[in-house]
Parts: C-alpha cells; sequence; structure tokens
C-alpha cells in the first residue's frame, strides 16, 4: 500500500517534483548542520570539561550542609539560578564577541578575581577563624532559616554565573570560524550540557545517605544491600569534606587559569613552571589582593550607610 502511494505521487503530473527536491534538500541541510553542531559540541565539551570538573567539585560543596528535606529544593532552587546564568550570559557572549571582543576579557578578569577571593577568603576562615563551643554551634544550626538558606543558594549562583561565563567563552572559543547558527547552537548545547550534567551529579551526591537509608529499611538490615546501604551513609561525609577541599582549591585554579590565558604578562611568567601550579599561585595572589579591596569596600558602604 504504502509502495503504490509512493508511486502514485511521483506519477502524478499534478505532483511537483522541485517542491519535493527543495524539501528534501532542507531536511539534508538539517542534518548536515545538526552534524556540524555535533562535532563542534564534542570538541568544545572536551575543551570545557576541566572547568566543568571545577564547577562540580564547586557546586556540590556549596549545595550540601543543607537539612535532608531542603537538600532538593535547594539544589532545584541553584539549578534554575543556573539555567537562568545561562540564558542571560550566551546571548551577550556572542553579541560581544561580535561587536565588543575587548568586553569578554574584562569579565573574565573581573570574574577571575571574584573566584579567586571566594577561595583565598574559605582558606583564610579555615585557618584563622576561632573555634566556637559546641553549645555555640548548636545554637546557631537551629537558627539556621529562609534567610540563610537564600544567601547560601545566591551565593552559589553567583559562582556558578562566574563559572558559566568561562565555560561559554570556553565553548565559544572552539567555534569561532563557524557560522553563526553553528556558534549559537554550540554553546547553547555545552550551557545546557553544562547545568544538566553538573546538578545531576550534584543531586546523586546529596542523596546518597537517603539512598543508603532505604536500602537499609528495605533490605531489613541483611546482606549485600545493607552492606552497600551503611557505605553509602558513611561515605557522604567523606565525600563532602573532600568537595569541600577540592572545591576551595579549584575556585583559586580556575582564577589563576583566567589570568594565566587573559594577561599577556603573566603568560610569559615562569614558563619552564608546570601549567597548574603556576595557576594555582596567581589564583593565590590574585585573591590575596583583591581580598583587602573587598574591605574595603565594605568599610565605605557601612559608612555610607551610617551616614
Amino acid at each position: 500500500m504504502l509502495k503504490f502511494e509512493i508511486e502514485f505521487i511521483f506519477c502524478d503530473p499534478y505532483y511537483d517534483t522541485d517542491m519535493a527536491s527543495g524539501f528534501f534538500a532542507i531536511l539534508d541541510d538539517i542534518a548536515a548542520l545538526m552534524d556540524d553542531v555535533a562535532v563542534a559540541s564534542k570538541v568544545a565539551t572536551h575543551k570545557t570539561a576541566g572547568i566543568l570538573g571545577d564547577d562540580l567539585a564547586v557546586n556540590a560543596e556549596k549545595a550540601t550542609g543543607f537539612l535532608a528535606s531542603r537538600e532538593i529544593p535547594v539544589l532545584w532552587a541553584i539549578t534554575k539560578g543556573s539555567l537562568l546564568n545561562k540564558i542571560i550570559i550566551v546571548p551577550i557572549a556572542l553579541l560581544l564577541n561580535a561587536f565588543f571582543p575587548v568586553a569578554i576579557k574584562v569579565v573574565l578578569l573581573l570574574g577571575g578575581f571574584y573566584l579567586a577571593y571566594e577561595g583565598v577568603e574559605k582558606i583564610i576562615e579555615y585557618f584563622f577563624h576561632r573555634s566556637k563551643p559546641s553549645h555555640v554551634e548548636a545554637k546557631e544550626v537551629r537558627q539556621e532559616g529562609p534567610e540563610e538558606e537564600r544567601a547560601k543558594v545566591q551565593s552559589a549562583v553567583t559562582t556558578d554565573f562566574i563559572l558559566s561565563i568561562e565555560i561559554v567563552i570556553i565553548a565559544l572559543g572552539t567555534v569561532l570560524e563557524q557560522s553563526l547558527t553553528i556558534q549559537i547552537l554550540t554553546v547553547s548545547v555545552v550551557a545546557l550540557l553544562a547545568t544538566v550534567g553538573v546538578y545531576g551529579i550534584v543531586a546523586i551526591i546529596v542523596r546518597m545517605d537517603d539512598a543508603g537509608y532505604q536500602l537499609i529499611k528495605r533490605s531489613h538490615e541483611k546482606g549485600v544491600f545493607t552492606a552497600i546501604g551503611k557505605l553509602l551513609i558513611k561515605a557522604l561525609p567523606i565525600i563532602i569534606r573532600i568537595l569541600a577541599v577540592v572545591g576551595t582549591f579549584a575556585l583559586i585554579l580556575v582564577g589563576g587559569g583566567i589570568f594565566v590565558h587573559n594577561i599577556e604578562f603573566l603568560h610569559h611568567v615562569l614558563p619552564n613552571f608546570p601549567s597548574t601550579p603556576k595557576e594555582f599561585l596567581f589564583g593565590l595572589i590574585g585573591g590575596l589582593i583583591t581580598i583587602p579591596v573587598v574591605l574595603l569596600i565594605k568599610k565605605v558602604t557601612a559608612l555610607i550607610k551610617r551616614s
């Protein structure tokens, strides 16, 4: 029946063969475009793999530490913020690249200082903050409410914004020689994959303990599944501590990488030094420079508010 209909269509004297060939030509063009986008996205994802790893470490550390009942809502709030970041960043990056490419470098450098500042501030806080009595800490935990939760979400979304800029710029850099259509599609695909991939893995991490409890409950505290459940429960705090350390170092490393790749002078400093320690060193210096500047801005803002 299908064969008869096809033969009838192409044998029909009133059938427009030019229109048919044009339709199939469009399909062929779309297929070729999607193939080019797939190849370009693969290259861009490979180039952004390092920053995606840092993004995962940083955001996993920022998305943990909430009450179990608030983990998924908080993570969903951060994910929505991340998607909004991408929606804002992608068109702006494409427009700036077309009309004012210097601005991209300025934004990257400002973002680098912010990331380095966050990382160095965490290190200083860890080594120089005063230990608090356990009863004070318990009181503070009980007082943690919506305001503090919103502050943590906002901090995570802000950090994601800076890392998203880096991801989008790197992805865009891999397709600068391609057409505008391929640039738009490739950068959009990489941005979406970055959000879905990173926060999908973060969701798995933060729910490890709940999965462990469910395994223990359903296996009636016996057998292999109980052992796996206990392992998941015990592993979660260890993973969180590791991610806290890795995330802090990742902030400094990404900031230093931005400095090295976008400041010509630093690019040629210590030419025989390994790239990772070199980027971390410059990130550390950038963070130390930024901290007094931020403190000064805070003091000036406080004085203005008082007056």
